[in-house]
C-alpha cells in the first residue's frame, strides 16, 4: 500500500531531466492550486507538480515513479465533484494541461482524435463548425476537459437521448504504470476482438493508466430544437411526469429537473434570466426535443403537452429565440455554482430507474428531516440522475461531519434499494469510496481490486480512490 511519500532532491533531478526545469513546480502556492478541485473545501497539495508534454515524457515519469514507489495523481481541469484528482498521498501531481490539441477531425468517418486537456465546449464547437455533433455536455463543459470526462464517464443534459462519454470513445492511447504505452482498441464502430480495454479505462478515474489520446465518434448535427420550461405545483408530480413522457413514446434530447430552491438560487446567481415563478410552484422540468424536421418536433411537443396536462402545472414557457434558449440553459447549468455561492455543501450524484425518481426524492427529503439537513435537488431526470446538494447553512460542525454522513449513507441505501447506484456521472473518487459497500459486496470489490492490481501492481496510480479503506 502506497503511503505519503517525500519528493527527494534526487527525484526532482530525475523529473527535471525528463520534462525540463520550467515544467517542475515545488512552490507551495502552485502545489495548493493543483491540490483541490470543486469537491467541498478539500486541499491536498501534491509533493511536486509536473507538466509533461508528450506520451514519452509521461512514460519516463511513470517508469521512475513505479520503481521508486511514488504516488502519481493525474490532474485535469480540477472541476470534479468527487475528489478524483486530489493528491491525498502527495507524490507527483501530473498536470495534463499541455495535452490540449484537437489532433484530427475526420469528416469522412465522423471521428475526432483529441488530447485530454481540450475543453469539452471547445471540442463541441470545433466539430459543430463542420456540421458534426459531440453530444456529451456536462454542466461544466465550458471549463472541464475531455480527459476528465473520460476518466469519470461524464454525461450531461443530453445523455438521455444520446448517451454518455463511454458511448463515444472508440480508442485510447494509454500510458501504463510501468511506463509502457498502448492503444486499447481500434478506430472502428464495432469491435469484438478480445476484452474491451477501452471501456475498462473509461470511468477508471486515473487508477489504471494515464490517457494521452482519445478517438471519439461523432454524429451529424441536428438543425432544430424546441425548449420548454414547465412549472409544477408538486415536486413529486414533476418526477412522475418524466417516466410518463417516455411511456408516451417520446425521447426528449434533454429532460432536466429543478426543485424550487435550485431554480430560485440560479436565477439570483445568473444575470439576464427573467422567469416568473408562482409562489406555489415546487419544481420545474426543462424539456428539449431536437431533430431536423420542425413539423415532427412540433408534433412531439404537442404530445408532451398532452402528457403534462394530466398533472398540476402552471403556464408552460416555450423559448422563442436562441437568446431565450441560451438563458434557460445558462440558468440550469449554473445551479451547482449557485448553491455553492449560498453555502458550503456536499453533492451526491444518485441515479435510479427513472420511474423511481419520485420515490427517491420523497425519501431524500424524509432523510433530511431525520438528520436535520436541507437539500437542494436537481439533475438529469430523463435518465434518472438526481444531484442531491446537502447545504450546511447554520449546522454545527459536529452535525455536519457526523449526522450528515449518516444521512448520506441512508440516501445511498435508499438509492440502491430502488435498483439504482451511487454515481451517475461524477465518479466515486475520494469522497464516495467508503459507501461502495452499499452497491457492491466483497466479491465484487475484490474483482475490481484484482483488475487494479494487474494494471498497477505497486498501487502508484491515484491511490486512495474508488476502493473503501477496508478493501
Amino acid at each position: 500500500m502506497i503511503t505519503t511519500s517525500q519528493i527527494t532532491p534526487q527525484i526532482l533531478d530525475k523529473l527535471v531531466d525528463i520534462v525540463g526545469e520550467k515544467n517542475v513546480f515545488t512552490d507551495l502556492e502552485t502545489r495548493k492550486r493543483y491540490g483541490h478541485d470543486e469537491t467541498e473545501d478539500f486541499v491536498f497539495p501534491p509533493g511536486v507538480v509536473v507538466k509533461p508534454g508528450t506520451s514519452q515524457e509521461i512514460s519516463a515519469i511513470l517508469r521512475m515513479a513505479n520503481e521508486d514507489l511514488i504516488p502519481v495523481t493525474a490532474i485535469g481541469a480540477r472541476t470534479g465533484l468527487s475528489g478524483g484528482a486530489l493528491a491525498i498521498y502527495e507524490g507527483i501531481g501530473l498536470s495534463m494541461e499541455r495535452f490540449n490539441q484537437i489532433l484530427q477531425i475526420d469528416e469522412q468517418n465522423l471521428q475526432v482524435t483529441v488530447e485530454p486537456a481540450v475543453i469539452t465546449q471547445v471540442l463541441r464547437e470545433a466539430v459543430a463548425e463542420k456540421g458534426l455533433f459531440y453530444p456529451p455536455d456536462p454542466s461544466s463543459q465550458g471549463s472541464c476537459w475531455i480527459g476528465g470526462n473520460v476518466a469519470e464517464n461524464a454525461g450531461g443534459a443530453r445523455a438521455v437521448k444520446y448517451g454518455v462519454t463511454k458511448d463515444y470513445v472508440l480508442n485510447l492511447e494509454v500510458v501504463l504504470a510501468n511506463g509502457e504505452i498502448i492503444w486499447t482498441g481500434a478506430n472502428t464502430l464495432k469491435n469484438s476482438t478480445g476484452y474491451n480495454l477501452t471501456q475498462l479505462m473509461v470511468g477508471s478515474e486515473g487508477t489504471l493508466g494515464i490517457i494521452t489520446k482519445i478517438v471519439m465518434k461523432l454524429l451529424p448535427q441536428n438543425t432544430h430544437n424546441i425548449l420548454m420550461l414547465v412549472p409544477f405545483f408538486k415536486a413529486d408530480q414533476a418526477c412522475e411526469a418524466v417516466s410518463a413522457i417516455f411511456r408516451a413514446g417520446i425521447v426528449p434530447s434533454a429532460l432536466e429537473f429543478m426543485e424550487r430552491d435550485a431554480i430560485d438560487w440560479a436565477i439570483r446567481y445568473v444575470d439576464g434570466v427573467n422567469v416568473a415563478i408562482g409562489s406555489e410552484i415546487e419544481a420545474h422540468l426543462l424539456i428539449e426535443v431536437d431533430g431536423n424536421y420542425p413539423d415532427v418536433l412540433f408534433q412531439e411537443a404537442e404530445k408532451i403537452m398532452g402528457v403534462l396536462e394530466r398533472f398540476e402545472i402552471d403556464e408552460v414557457l416555450f423559448a422563442d429565440t436562441e437568446d431565450q434558449k441560451n438563458a434557460l440553459w445558462k440558468m440550469r447549468r449554473a445551479v451547482g455554482e449557485a448553491v455553492k455561492s449560498n453555502s458550503i455543501y456536499k453533492e451526491e450524484d444518485t441515479v435510479v430507474p427513472r420511474y423511481q425518481l419520485s420515490t427517491l426524492l420523497k425519501g431524500i427529503k424524509e432523510i433530511g428531516k431525520k438528520y436535520g439537513f436541507h437539500s437542494v435537488c436537481y439533475g438529469h431526470a430523463g435518465d434518472g440522475n438526481l444531484h442531491v446538494n446537502i447545504v450546511k447553512g447554520d449546522m454545527s460542525e459536529q452535525d455536519w461531519n457526523i449526522e450528515v454522513t449518516k444521512g448520506i449513507r441512508e440516501i445511498f441505501e435508499l438509492t440502491v434499494s430502488l435498483k439504482g447506484t451511487l454515481s451517475g456521472e461524477h465518479g466515486i473518487g475520494y469522497v464516495q469510496k467508503n459507501y461502495m459497500d452499499i452497491a457492491f459486496n466483497n466479491a465484487q470489490l475484490q474483482l475490481m481490486k484484482g483488475i487494479k492490481d494487474v494494471f498497477d501492481p505497486n498501487g502508484i496510480l491515484n491511490p486512495g480512490k474508488i476502493f473503501p479503506d477496508s478493501v
